[in-house]
């Protein structure tokens, strides 16, 4: 991962440094421009003055008017100088370090001061305010990888260790035939969890790589739902959860490997933050030209700054850890919902419940 944001930052500061080289050039070519200009002008006051009678009442001599004209051309030129430098190649230097920085992996860099009234508006700003943006996305980029990689090591080093405890009290023995039947449901609980994190994981990256969805096909997204609840009745029937499933007969074409991950995602949330003796709804409508999906529970309700998070990876709003997850479930739902085109928001309160909703654009296989 970082040889490859090296790779990424070190062809981007080889960009800006050929955009550098461009305004360079250009900047070489009005100096040029205007030098000749300078020259010109102070060659055409020589003429003026030698062919008109204003020389004698001013009793200058040839001599003394081209060192007037020298003078002025070099005065001139050392004004120009000083206001370009000022104002381009200065500024064009410490953009050329800052990329530097950036190609080193130092995306904490400070563009400001770099242009001035003169340059704000000129392609020399537009370039500081791509490159000011670059670094600010490239800077929480970077952060956001260290907060993952920290996350996913700790979210994967828990049920480690829960595992090797309980593995090796099972190993020494002295354990009733309840505790090795307790001891053996924990680590087979814990291996799956495990397992279902790194098939998360490996979804996730794949799809964040991936802009288009393939493997479309025809079927029945109501019966889809109902399976996809059938297939969790053992947790919703341990808690004696009431199923309350209204669903309009619709055909739709669309990957479904995919959208089965992002229902069993939300049913088992649902399911999970539900009481004992709860409900949970869902709902599937069509609307003008598209579908709404309604996931909804009578549970534990999420507060204002838990709805703001819902969707980051390994973001967690029951901090208690009471129950199991590792925060990976929701960004896939999001990530996929939005590669189809899609919409999913949450509206919850706290101690009331949550309801997720998908709407999804109807499709044809022409499509």
């Amino acid at each position: 991962m970082r040889k490859a944001f090296k790779k990424l930052t070190t062809a981007i500061g080889n960009l800006i440094q050929k955009l550098i080289e461009s305004i360079i050039f250009r900047i070489s070519f009005f100096i040029i421009f205007a030098l000749t200009v300078s020259n010109v002008l102070a060659g055409g006051i020589m003429m003026i003055l030698y062919q008109t009678s204003l020389k004698d009442r001013l009793n200058i001599t040839p001599l003394k008017l081209t060192i007037i004209v020298l003078v002025f051309s070099y005065l001139s030129s050392a004004t120009l100088s000083v206001v370009i430098n000022r104002n381009f190649f200065k500024p064009l230097r410490k953009l050329t370090k800052l990329t530097e920085q950036v190609a080193k992996g130092n995306y904490d860099v400070d563009v400001n001061g770099i242009t001035n009234f003169l340059t704000e508006k000129s392609d020399l700003g537009n370039l500081v305010n791509a490159f000011d943006d670059m670094t600010q996305e490239l800077s929480s980029t970077e952060i956001f990888r260290n907060d993952f990689i920290h996350n996913f090591s700790h979210e994967f080093k828990t049920p480690i260790i829960s595992i090797r405890g309980f593995a090796r009290q099972l190993y020494k023995g002295n354990l009733t035939p309840e505790q090795q039947s307790e001891f053996a449901k924990i680590i087979m609980d814990e291996s799956e969890h495990l397992a279902n994190m790194s098939s998360n994981v490996l979804l996730l990256s794949k799809l964040e790589s991936q802009e288009i969805v393939s493997d479309k096909e025809s079927f029945s997204l109501d019966e889809q739902l109902r399976t996809c609840m059938l297939m969790m009745e053992e947790q919703w029937s341990e808690k004696n959860l009431t199923i309350d499933m209204d669903l309009d007969e619709i055909d739709y074409y669309q990957n479904k490997d995919l959208l089965y991950h992002v229902w069993t995602n939300l049913f088992s949330n649902a399911v999970k933050f539900t009481k004992e003796n709860g409900t949970v709804s869902v709902q599937c409508h069509r609307a003008n030209d598209a579908i709404f999906v309604a996931v909804s529970d009578n549970g534990a309700g999420m507060d204002d700054e838990t709805k703001k998070h819902i969707f980051e990876k390994f973001y967690q709003g029951d901090t208690s850890h009471a129950t199991a997850g590792n925060g990976l479930g929701l960004s896939l739902v999001k990530r996929i919902v939005e590669m189809m085109d899609g919409r999913i928001s949450v509206d919850s309160t706290l101690g009331k419940g949550s309801t997720f909703t998908v709407s999804l654009p109807l499709q044809n296989e022409e499509e």
